[in-house]
């Protein structure tokens, strides 16, 4: 194919050259449909631009966008965009939420298939939008649809899209405050598709599986966009479902695909029954983006594919991709997102100042495939661009080879009474577990710490752990205040729209409140029944009946010990030491305390395993004879204590 200038490339350029020099190559393919040609794709375009300009769409317009995945939708997002900006929506939102993006976007027109969010047509009449249906030619190729709805209309700009018109609308998450919106240009979209051709050497006889959203960017340019640049073929999926997973390789027969960690491992635990399929596809690389990609799960990929497996790094202020590994025989390093692919990649210290290999900051990047900034948003923009850089609000590092780091991002790290915490660091540690099958360690609220570690786990088929297992697990490889304080099992764990595993309102979301240190709740608030295993929790009530039971002499020695370092008047048998507020200096002072009073060996991790009083004093009178030896020195303790006073 032919290569414009990126300075004048659009994607109807893509279409068109392809149409041009290989007219009968597929483009869209789709389930039980007739494959459309880049020729056929290339008409399709040209006939929905005109119908556009007719109705009085055209140059940065906003189209709002409501359609199932699949061949449809990859063609009206390349046509719309082609003369027009689309604004893809979510199918599955609600009235309230279709409410809010209408009425932040304020499209021009919103295209809908029949049957399909029916609140979105409700909202867009009652705000006076355009409204146009879609609708399926199921006997004409896949992708190939009509729209109907209103009246011509005299457009003011009328063909295609130029360069630097606004191709593509996207809001930002929007998980700790108001969602933006991204305007990204024709210009960004084929940067970033570009710089993901290359790093993947996609040819045109590639073919990709797509089972991503088509109203998120890693579906779009990670899959679509990109394959389209190297004139190959996308096959259009209604979206991820794994028991279809490998009927679809065995049908199509990819060269690759790109998906989510959760998409992957799903897709890992159907690999028994599918062995013919994997040994016979013809995939040669498998892609990770969008989310941390455990390097277990990676591993595993590659060793059942044996294809090398691409982790990738990207955000929608970049559309998409902005580092990736590379493929063989350059080096992949797991747990890295690799090195810059396609920006520059640098990283920045709180005050702006660019920091060396090795050193943590910020993920801050340049480029051609960068938004210029949110719209109307001058606060937000003030805050994304410093010294010409753009902050993605990543956490992380760069090796001295250039390879890319991440801690989390910034707003998920979890400040432990000033102790911080990644969660992915826990995450790869708590995957290693012979029982676990999948994880995400989130922040939990605590009343004196501001936040504590806790951790939400699915645990494989016919696996039984308990809490305590996984912590002291936990604790031979994480420092102690890393270790989760709480362990919450799930059937499932909560996810986003587009698959990914959110940190950030997982705590509220699983009906966990404040930690707090009172003797008789000592953790009142986490014992809950959210899908947790029966048995592997104490009930507060039970609790707080113990906590009336007079305490043993070496329980006494040993609560007035924690006291007296954690600075409290008063601390109970069932008090965790670490939701006191214990950290690793003060258990390392507390440990070698009891070892010269009571003349006993213990671990440096002894407080992570047996975090209370009670659990603690069990652990040394390990034989009724050690039992009557310590609580002797105990009692001796506590008279020469009262002599003193």
């Amino acid at each position: 194919m032919s290569i414009f200038l990126f300075t004048d490339i659009c994607i109807h350029h893509w279409v068109q050259t392809a149409a041009e020099q290989t007219p009968d190559a597929i483009a869209i393919n789709a389930i039980n449909r007739t494959p459309l040609t880049y020729q056929n794709l290339w008409k399709q375009i040209q006939a929905l631009v005109a119908q556009l300009n007719a109705l009085g769409i055209s140059r940065n317009d906003r189209v709002a966008v409501v359609i199932p995945n699949g061949a449809e939708m990859a063609v009206a997002f390349c046509a719309i965009a082609s003369c027009a900006t689309c604004a893809p929506l979510n199918p599955n939102y609600r009235e309230a939420e279709f409410d809010f993006f209408l009425g932040d976007l304020n499209p021009k027109a919103l295209i809908y298939q029949s049957g399909v969010a029916e609140a979105a047509v409700k909202v867009a009449q009652e705000r006076g939008i355009i409204t146009l249906e879609l609708s399926p030619i199921l006997n004409e190729a896949a992708g190939i649809f009509q729209l109907q709805g209103s009246q011509p209309q005299t457009g003011i700009q009328t063909g295609f899209s130029q360069s630097d018109d606004i191709a593509l609308v996207l809001h930002t998450s929007g998980t700790t405050s108001r969602p933006k919106i991204v305007p990204l240009t024709h210009h960004n979209l084929c940067t970033s598709a570009h710089n993901i051709r290359h790093t993947l050497k996609l040819q045109s006889n590639d073919r990709a599986l797509n089972v991503m959203p088509l109203f998120h960017i890693h579906g779009l340019i990670g899959v679509l966009l990109s394959s389209i640049s190297a004139g190959a073929e996308i096959i259009c999926t209604p979206g991820f479902y794994a028991p279809q997973f490998f009927d679809w390789i065995k049908e199509f027969d990819p060269t690759w695909y790109s998906a989510v960690p959760t998409m992957h491992q799903s897709i890992l635990t159907r690999v028994k029954d599918n062995s013919s399929i994997i040994t016979n596809a013809s995939i040669r690389l498998i892609r990770s983006s969008s989310a941390p990609l455990p390097p277990q799960v990676m591993r595993e990929l590659e060793i059942v594919f044996n294809v090398p497996v691409i982790e990738s790094y990207g955000m929608t202020e970049a559309s998409h991709q902005m580092a990736s590994n590379p493929l063989p025989p350059q080096i992949r390093k797991p747990g890295s997102v690799g090195i810059a692919a396609g920006p520059k990649i640098a990283i920045m210290d709180e005050v702006g100042n660019l920091l060396k290999s090795g050193e943590i900051g910020e993920v801050v990047i340049q480029g051609n495939n960068v938004t210029l900034g949110y719209q109307n948003h001058p606060e937000a923009n003030e805050k994304a661009f410093k010294n010409g850089w753009f902050s993605t609000g990543d956490l992380g590092y760069l090796d001295s080879d250039g390879y890319l780091f991440l801690k989390g991002r910034i707003k998920e790290i979890i400040n432990r009474g000033g102790e911080k915490i990644s969660p992915r660091e826990v995450d790869e540690v708590l995957l290693d577990h012979p029982a676990i099958d999948q994880v995400v360690t989130f922040a939990a609220p605590h009343t004196l710490l501001g936040e504590d570690v806790a951790a939400a786990v699915v645990l494989k088929p016919n696996q039984i752990v308990t809490e305590q297992e996984i912590q002291e697990f936990a604790a031979e490889k994480l420092a102690d205040f890393k270790v989760p304080r709480v362990v919450l099992f799930l059937d499932e764990i909560p996810k986003g729209p587009t698959g990914k595993r959110q940190r950030i309102g997982l705590a509220e979301k699983l009906g966990l409140t404040a930690l707090n240190n009172t003797a008789s709740q000592p953790s009142k608030s986490l014992v809950t029944s959210i899908d947790s295993a029966p048995g592997q929790q104490q009930s507060a009530l039970e609790l707080e009946a113990q906590s009336q039971i007079q305490p043993t002499a070496l329980e006494t020695v040993l609560a007035g010990i924690w006291a007296n370092y954690l600075r409290l008047e008063q601390v109970g048998i069932h008090d965790n030491f670490f939701e006191l507020g214990g950290q690793s200096l003060d258990a390392v002072e507390i440990i070698g305390e009891i070892q010269e009073i009571f003349q006993v060996s213990l671990s440096p991790r002894a407080l992570s395993m047996t975090p209370t009083v009670t659990e603690l004093a069990q652990s040394l009178a390990t034989t009724p004879a050690e039992k009557s030896r310590l609580e002797e020195i105990a009692q001796l303790t506590l008279e020469i204590l009262q002599t003193e006073a």
